[in-house]
């Protein structure tokens, strides 16, 4: 909060290239949502990936550290009206009224917002958004409230089709309790999918108690490793790398605190597969139906699925797709020549 709340009033704060990295090219669908973005929100957007999964219509998603917004109203423009976008954020200014309450008694609004204030200022801009994107009513909202504590906000269980978070897991101490958190607020076949900072190593209490360091969010970075444990351990299916970058620090005095470890930037989606969902390996066919996915749909590092084309999957990528939202886009089957070879989708 002080660090976020101080020290950072837009992107060019930041003192190391942690938090806007991106590793991949941004689709065409996504750049022309963006150009609809209202500029302060924009110029106030730390993040370190592009937490855009693919088939959103209608939609109910959960934005875990939504700052100013600009994931929330991306996603809003992909849900489509009939679907609902929820952004929670621990900034101190949240906590002044919820969405479609009154605002804070004020001689009138500022024109800018302290970062402290992040989601007051993604409030602000509903009206504007809305209108915007053609909408009749709001489908987004801003609450207060910490990541691994959704009850205290009131968010209840299997209440969210997607959760997703922007470098924002490695600024929580507790990883664990982020995951359950998630884990508990998602429908039965839902999806996490959230980029964040991964370290080569876990990191010596001199990194992790270095205030910069916490800040750019590589202090808090988890050990890639034990994601895998983590995400075994609250009940989600083997994460799924979808992209990764190296980071690059650019700051001497930084590195030197640093010294051997290394950083990378990297998507991963975790799903909630109900336990009778679990079967063999079998076959899919890609029927094709996803927009901007039309021809093509690049699940993850290991799976691109063409439109027709029939591909082998092991019985953890068998179960995601037939239990996610992704079940009425392709064609399932038992079996497959090459299936029971493969080991799991990362």
């Amino acid at each position: 909060q002080d660090y976020y709340g101080k020290e950072l009033q837009k992107s060019e704060d930041l003192k190391t290239n942690a938090c806007i990295t991106s590793a991949r090219p941004i689709p065409k669908l996504v750049r022309d949502a963006m150009e609809h973005i209202h500029e302060e929100v924009v110029a106030r957007y730390y993040g370190c990936g592009l937490v855009l999964p693919e088939c959103l219509s209608s939609c109910r998603i959960l934005d875990l550290g939504s700052g100013s917004g600009r994931d929330c109203y991306l996603l809003s423009q992909l849900v489509g009206e009939q679907g609902h976008v929820t952004g929670v954020d621990m900034t101190e200014g949240q906590v002044r009224h919820r969405s479609g309450a009154p605002p804070h008694p004020s001689s009138s609004p500022p024109t800018s917002f302290p970062s402290s204030c992040q989601v007051e200022l993604a409030k602000k801009h509903i009206a504007y958004h809305m209108d915007k994107f053609g909408y009749r009513k709001a489908n987004v909202e801003f609450f207060h409230g910490y990541v691994e504590k959704l009850g205290d906000a009131g968010l209840a269980d299997e209440s969210y089709d997607i959760v997703v978070s922007n470098c924002v897991i490695n600024l929580v101490p507790d990883k664990r309790a982020v995951l359950r958190e998630a884990f508990r607020v998602l429908k039965p076949g839902g999806e996490m999918y959230f980029s964040d900072i991964y370290a080569s190593q876990r990191l010596s209490e001199t990194i992790r108690k270095h205030r910069v360091l916490w800040g750019e969010c590589l202090a808090g970075a988890l050990y890639w490793r034990d994601l895998y444990s983590i995400a075994e351990e609250v009940g989600f299916s083997p994460p799924c790398l979808v992209t990764a970058s190296p980071i690059t620090i650019g700051n001497k005095e930084l590195e030197g605190i640093i010294g051997d470890c290394r950083f990378v930037s990297a998507t991963f989606r975790l799903f909630k597969v109900p336990g009778g969902s679990r079967a063999g390996p079998g076959q899919v066919i890609y029927n094709g139906g996803i927009v901007g996915h039309e021809r093509e749909l690049v699940f993850d590092a290991n799976f691109t699925f063409k439109e027709g084309e029939v591909v082998d999957v092991d019985a953890e990528m068998a179960a995601i797709l037939q239990s996610s939202r992704f079940a009425e886009q392709f064609l399932i089957r038992a079996g497959g020549a090459n299936a029971a070879a493969l080991q799991g989708c990362c």
